[in-house]
């Protein structure tokens, strides 16, 4: 189901799409690509929206800390900004500190998508389109973007990333969706039990920009290669912990680059029993705790968004890539099709 969510300032119109299947029900908007919502049943059957947002497209606008967005063209982090792409250095847009983050100031989940519904068999979904022109926050090339989000006979929620460009360039989309099983407007999920398939984490300096050089979780409170609650370790003193105010890093997954979704995580809420498993063909996942969240913003269910109230399981390639010759490659060239598939499955 179309229906229209709100019109930007200068009239252009945004929409919502409303999907449901296999248990799963689905609002995402035009803009940014945006989940605007996610709800799913406990074990009683109940339904809840486990996913942070917003009720108006003004208040995406005046300030979202990328609630449900899509991101581009590149997500998470880049020094200063600056990159060089055989032999050229490039300057992209600073928006964070003295860096670059989700792809600037006017990155993806800031534009208005073109959205195609579709079915095929017993799966319904959207395809999303985007066109970045040569030069857009500084970027180089023409890049032609397509998500797909299916929904799943099973209930699952899949995503598809697809780019290519007529430039060499960097890439790494990923999706910002705050996780809170127990419900939106429920309190903190520093009780929630997280598993990461990840031996290694990438350490940050104090502008979360990575060190380069992966170090082991064992010891540490970013140890999650066996279930453990979120807030488990969260206080402990621990300098990285201190640079981002609690987890904001990237995992290198013990699976590497895979050309299907492999399982990475598992986060589960015990109140309810709702938990969620995510499968990637990515290298990293970004784990952030919701430091950020200060009580400034309302959400859906009319609560106000504090620290800790949802986490984000970002899956991509590392932050900094770009300026870190051991990490996986985020170069795209042209000829070549930039693809990465993302599932987050849910039971209870």
């Amino acid at each position: 189901m179309k229906s229209l969510f709100g019109k930007l300032a200068d009239g252009t119109e945004v929409h919502s799409w409303a999907l449901e299947n296999g248990g799963t029900r689905l609002k995402v908007l035009s803009w940014g690509g945006v989940v605007q919502s996610l709800e799913i049943p406990d074990r009683e059957g109940r339904y809840a929206n486990v996913s942070l947002g917003f009720d108006t497209i003004e208040d995406y606008v005046a300030g979202s800390p990328y609630f449900g967005a899509l991101i581009g063209r590149y997500g998470n982090r880049i020094a200063e900004g600056r990159f060089t792409l055989d032999g050229k250095s490039h300057q992209v847009s600073v928006n964070d500190g003295a860096n670059s983050l989700h792809g600037g100031a006017e990155g993806f989940d800031k534009c208005v998508w073109d959205v195609e519904p579709f079915a095929k068999g017993s799966d319904v979904g959207l395809y999303l389109y985007r066109t970045s022109a040569d030069g857009e926050m500084g970027y180089p090339g023409t890049l032609k973007t397509k998500v797909t989000y299916t929904l799943t006979r099973q209930g699952d929620w899949r995503i598809d990333y697809e780019a290519t460009t007529d430039k060499t360039t960097v890439v790494n989309l990923t999706s910002h969706v705050y996780w809170n099983l127990a419900g939106e407007n429920s309190g903190t999920v520093h009780d929630h039990e997280l598993e990461i398939a990840a031996s290694r984490y990438t350490p940050v300096d104090p502008g979360l920009i990575p060190t380069g050089e992966p170090a082991d979780v064992a010891g540490t409170p970013f140890d999650f290669r066996r279930s453990k609650t979120v807030g488990e370790d969260l206080r402990v003193a621990h300098q990285q912990l201190l640079y981002s105010k609690g987890i904001d890093h990237n995992y290198v997954l013990d699976k590497g680059i895979t050309g299907e979704p492999e399982h990475v995580a598992t986060l589960r809420d015990p109140s309810s029993g709702r938990t969620m498993k995510i499968a990637t063909t990515e290298p990293g996942l970004q784990f952030y705790s919701g430091n950020f969240l200060d009580g400034t913003l309302v959400g859906t269910g009319g609560s106000i968004y504090r620290q800790g109230d949802a986490l984000c399981l970002e899956t991509q390639h590392f932050p900094d890539s770009p300026n870190q010759p051991s990490f996986p490659s985020t170069l795209l060239r042209p000829g070549q099709t930039y693809r990465t598939t993302t599932v987050h499955s849910f039971l209870a």
